[in-house]
């Protein structure tokens, strides 16, 4: 692809780098705006060096994309209200056999829940249950705390909903939700497998050391010592300030200190995905008013409970009063219902965006009433995000110098071949870390798809399915490497009375090998 004119080249370049220095660094001192706001940016900057015209600009918004985002995120805020994921937290301890038993069930219920419900909304809801199982057997948790991140990753490649690049990536491949689940269910499930065993190689004697204490004096936490998935990452930035920091290291020697450079890029990363990721979050600050919680029906035995439901069931159908509780449960199996429906029209093909937004519109209205308090806990922040990313990236795609780094990278990189497939996977893997996972999927997945279909339409797909598996697992590299490593780290932080620091090197030791075995397991078992 040739270049464009000098002159476009260079400001396309300048308002594409404010643009990756506002997304990756939202914080920085001389123009801390946020990354919302520094995208807009560098959308308008595309504009006003006219590197793309104002009808270009409005053409590159993906409005398919914006609607699946908006639908799955209203689908959220129904689900935490309707008590899903606390019921979630509960599975991981039923009868639990011991440490690593639950570092299996961790990963695999992250895993799952990330798939259908978003990474950092599980990250979200089940660090808090982490870190009261962990004290309640006298288990260090950071363990359990790096099962639950890097699960909640690897798991949400198998989905089209999983997670925000491969929103992106079914829409733009016109994928269907069961092509890309079937390709890369078998990934997913063998990468979570092995994940779980890199864990216990790890820790093996750190958790056999714990188990005999455990077993000795188990530390039993009341409920009422901790509030389950409360915590709103939307709060971040304001636990954020320099007597409040996250710190890398136990210990106050000179190296640690002379690592505070990458505190400072923790705090911006934090305080930025307060906007990118807010929908998750901040609906868990009203969760108590919309929930009412139901004590008592745990008390009775499962044939009252039974008859009891029938019964406020057939009078809540012939439109006779139902007390409370019952309305409650019968809502909650409503939300549960529709949410089934909702995967099943995805498996069968139909539109998804509309399919999630349909989903999101009947949630509304079985609520029965006012859906403002609902719709407000929407991040708009992100979809005004993405609409900025759009045109940005649509505008240095135009400079051809995206096409330019691809044609000298293409004869090696081809999905036909082992040796193309590793270079394409390395490529993809430091590109996410670099600029981040959705905007590498946006600069590489056309011309990445391109290539491929000139072999054959399978190889397209499978091209586009290792995009979307690199593009996801690559942000266990690092802390920084994704959102649901940054809520899982400041949330474990802040949790009251069960509160831990996961430093940045803790993580990455675990990270790095972590990312490139599994990433490589995958690539093997992926199917176009």
């Amino acid at each position: 692809m040739a270049l464009a004119p000098t002159v476009k080249v260079v400001l396309g370049s300048i308002a594409f780098a404010v643009f990756w220095v506002m997304a990756v660094f939202p914080a920085v001192p001389f123009l801390p705006i946020g990354r919302t706001a520094g995208t807009l940016l560098g959308a308008m900057l595309m504009v006003i060096f006219r590197v793309i015209t104002p009808d270009q600009a409005y053409a590159a918004i993906d409005l398919p994309i914006l609607g699946l985002l908006f639908g799955t995120m209203v689908v959220s805020v129904y689900l935490e209200r309707a008590d899903m994921f606390k019921y979630l937290g509960k599975l991981v301890e039923w009868k639990s056999r011991g440490p690593k038993d639950l570092i299996f069930r961790i990963c695999l219920i992250s895993a799952l829940s990330s798939a259908f419900f978003t990474n950092d909304t599980a990250c979200v809801v089940l660090t808090e249950f982490v870190l009261k199982i962990a004290r309640q057997h006298n288990l260090p948790p950071h363990p359990f705390l790096l099962a639950l991140a890097s699960s909640a990753n690897i798991g949400s490649s198998a989905t089209p909903i999983g997670n925000p690049q491969n929103l992106v990536i079914a829409v733009l491949s016109k994928i269907s939700f069961g092509t890309f689940l079937v390709g890369l269910l078998p990934a997913m499930l063998v990468g979570v497998l092995v994940n779980a065993l890199i864990v216990l190689g790890m820790f093996w004697k750190l958790l056999s050391v714990h188990k005999d204490e455990e077993d000795a004096a188990p530390e039993v936490v009341n409920e009422g010592e901790y509030t389950s998935h409360r915590f709103s990452p939307a709060t971040m930035s304001s636990h954020l300030s320099p007597s409040n920091s996250i710190v890398l290291d136990n210990h106050s020697s000179p190296s640690v200190r002379g690592h505070s450079d990458h505190a400072d890029n923790l705090r911006n990363r934090l305080s930025s995905d307060t906007e990118f990721h807010s929908f998750e979050s901040s609906r868990m600050s009203d969760a108590s008013k919309d929930m009412v919680v139901d004590e008592t029906i745990q008390a009775e035995t499962p044939e009252t409970v039974k008859g009891e439901f029938i019964t406020q069931l057939k009078l809540f159908l012939s439109g006779k009063v139902v007390s409370e509780k019952w309305k409650h449960t019968i809502w909650k199996i409503c939300v549960y219902l529709v949410t089934l429906g909702m995967l099943i029209a995805l498996l069968c093909g139909l539109n998804m965006s509309w399919t999630a937004i349909t989903a999101a519109l009947a949630l509304v209205v079985l609520d029965f009433k006012d859906a403002r308090p609902s719709l407000e806990k929407v991040s708009y922040s992100l979809l005004i995000f993405f609409c900025g990313m759009f045109i940005t990236v649509d505008g240095f795609n135009k400079t051809g110098i995206p096409g330019k780094v691809w044609d000298i990278m293409e004869p090696h990189s081809q999905v036909d071949r082992v040796g193309g497939i590793a270079v394409l996977a390395l490529v993809i893997l430091v590109l996410s870390n670099l600029v981040s996972n959705v905007p590498t999927v946006l600069l590489l997945g056309g011309q990445v798809a391109a290539s491929a279909a000139a072999i054959s339409a399978s190889e397209e797909r499978k091209a586009w399915l290792i995009l979307a598996w690199v593009s996801t697992v690559a942000g266990n590299l690092s802390l920084l490497g994704s959102a649901a490593n940054l809520i899982v780290c400041e949330q474990a932080r802040q949790a009251p009375y069960l509160g831990y620091n996961l430093t940045f090197w803790r993580h990455l030791k675990f990270g790095v090998p972590s990312t490139l075995v599994v990433t490589a397991i995958g690539l093997i078992l992926i199917r176009g």
